[in-house]
């Protein structure tokens, strides 16, 4: 049987947990609790591990007290990135005849937003909406449990990530437009393992990116070696143009249909390039494997006749069938898939010129149509 994976908890819910322990030190002018309990956007009450939660009593003529604490991030078994990264809150709070407010900045390795099209304007800290929600909800509640007074006061609460710039160079943030650091994220507090989420956001995100940029075309590639070799091929083309999609096809497909993009060109690799011609909606391996008797099938389907059927299929790989095609002069049956994944893309987006562009293991466009 197999084992279940296990859920983990976003930045965002870290980020709150984290101010929430912080504003506990803060107020109680003492080493902050061990753990804290914090509400989720669906209800839900998670309780929270603090790493570390002190009060910094001030110092010098402005006399700043601070309530400082980290969480370490447990991603459960995503393969994320800021898995068992240390999310850091700092809590300060200063006597004012405005009314009671909480102010949310943005730290060391917190990433800021220099493009439009995201939910945050421009020069804003990357600290998405529902988690600046579950800061304030959790920053409320350690006040509520204080003195009265502390309403009177503004708070400020700034989140960092000490090796946030370092990770954030294994996301795609630089390509959103979001510099210097990570993201502080999640709408549910919740990461699914493996779930489409973080993906297909990203893919929303990119896209919203590229319409605030004034693009009527889109990139839409399926890894980094296909990105690369559309680059050269497209010089012209800005970086706000490239949408990174992963294994989500169809889902890619249909967000530059709502986006009302011009012009779509497609990029990908032999393998994802089948599987587009097959119409497969989600192209990753457990969504089922590319075997080779359907790449046959396919080529049957697409003129290939019996004889050369029949000499394929000792192949092992889809890889395989690509280089004898090539070796047996076949560069048909190879653009007759390509012509089959670009109508699929047509199809998908209801119309939309699509260019499709298939790209060597090398790193070359060896097809285009």
């Amino acid at each position: 049987m197999s084992k279940s994976l296990k859920s983990g908890y976003t930045t965002g819910a870290c980020a709150a947990a984290a101010a929430k322990a912080a504003t506990l030190a803060l107020v109680s002018e003492q080493a902050g609790p061990e753990s804290v309990e914090i509400p989720f956007p669906d209800g839900s009450r998670v309780k929270f591990d603090v790493s570390s939660a002190n009060y910094i009593s001030g110092h010098g003529s402005d006399k700043q007290y601070t309530g400082v604490a980290s969480v370490i991030k447990d991603a459960g078994d995503d393969p994320d990135v800021t898995n068992k990264a240390e999310i850091r809150a700092e809590v300060t709070m200063e006597t004012s005849s405005n009314p009671f407010a909480i102010k949310i900045k943005g730290g060391e390795g917190v990433g800021v937003v220099t493009k439009p099209g995201l939910a945050l304007s421009v020069g804003e800290p990357a600290i998405n909406p529902v988690p600046r929600r579950m800061i304030e909800e959790a920053v409320r509640e350690a006040l509520d449990e204080s003195s009265p007074l502390t309403r009177t006061r503004i708070v400020t609460v700034i989140i960092s990530v000490p090796k946030g710039k370092e990770l954030a160079k294994k996301t795609l943030n630089a390509r959103l437009g979001i510099m210097d650091g990570i993201s502080i994220l999640g709408t549910t507090g919740v990461v699914r393992p493996l779930s489409a989420g973080a993906w297909t956001a990203t893919i929303t995100a990119s896209m919203d990116v590229a319409l605030a940029a004034g693009l009527s075309e889109i990139v839409i590639c399926t890894g980094r070696t296909s990105e690369k070799a559309l680059q050269r091929l497209l010089p012209s083309l800005p970086d706000e143009a490239y949408v990174m999609m992963g294994d989500y096809l169809e889902f890619s497909l249909k967000e530059a249909a709502v986006h009302g993009f011009k012009k779509i060109y497609l990029g990908a690799m032999w393998a994802k390039m089948i599987k587009a011609a097959l119409e497969t909606r989600q192209t990753h391996v457990r969504h089922g494997a590319l075997e080779v008797d359907r790449i046959l099938s396919l080529l049957a389907d697409l003129g290939a006749k019996n004889e050369l059927i029949e000499s394929l299929k000792g192949s092992n790989t889809g890889r395989e069938i690509y280089t004898r095609l090539v070796e047996l002069n076949r560069t048909d049956l190879i653009q007759a898939v390509c012509r089959k994944a670009k109508a699929y893309a047509v199809k998908v987006t209801g119309g939309i010129t699509t260019q499709v562009c298939l790209v060597h293991h090398t790193g070359k466009v060896v097809e285009s149509v």
